[in-house]
């Protein structure tokens, strides 16, 4: 069994906020993919397709980690076999990266599930929001821009093509699929 996690934050006041990214990501998958409605399970909504889960996590960005683990025990899911989908300010916005393992850099949401599987030893694609130009907060959780709505499309296809090739080929050829993408 392998997990895509997109993190974000519930709620309407947060659906186009760039904290969302990883939200907006499994919803552009899932929605491309035919998988239906989601069911509330694991405190995510929640999609499964064959021998892969989806996942939402429902907790807020702060306390992802809570509904991933529910979800990694309950399966039984190897590290290698989670894959976390998520905003980065140290990216340009709409620029991605996969990498195999890594460090929180600083992300809440990601210090929240490192702290719960007690590793950092698990591919995530990160998928940039640009520097804030004042408050972190107000950035990070503020609405995308005009233009940055005009570029959401065809990031999140980069990012469903990345997730796809994880998924058939593995993270050696994912990443070099995403981190080759000229999308500065």
């Amino acid at each position: 069994m392998r997990l895509v996690a997109g993190l974000g934050n519930p709620g309407t006041q947060y659906v186009f906020t760039r904290h969302n990214m990883g939200w907006l990501c499994v919803d552009h998958f899932v929605a491309n993919h035919s998988l239906g409605e989601s069911q509330e399970k694991f405190q995510s909504q929640f999609w499964k397709s064959s021998d892969v889960i989806f996942l939402k996590p429902l907790t807020f960005m702060n306390l992802s980690g809570r509904a991933i683990i529910e979800a990694v025990n309950f399966y039984k899911i190897e590290l290698e076999n989670i894959l976390v989908v998520y905003d980065d300010m140290a990216l340009p916005f709409g620029k991605l990266r996969m990498r195999m393992k890594g460090s929180a850099g600083g992300h809440n949401g990601m210090l929240s599930i490192i702290s719960e599987l007690g590793s950092t030893e698990f591919p995530r694609l990160r998928i940039g929001i640009g520097k804030a130009q004042s408050s972190m907060i107000n950035h990070v959780l503020g609405h995308l821009s005009d233009d940055e709505r005009l570029e959401l499309p065809k990031i999140l296809d980069w990012a469903e093509s990345g997730i796809e090739t994880w998924l058939s080929d593995g993270i050696d050829r994912a990443m070099s699929k995403v981190n080759s993408i000229k999308n500065e």
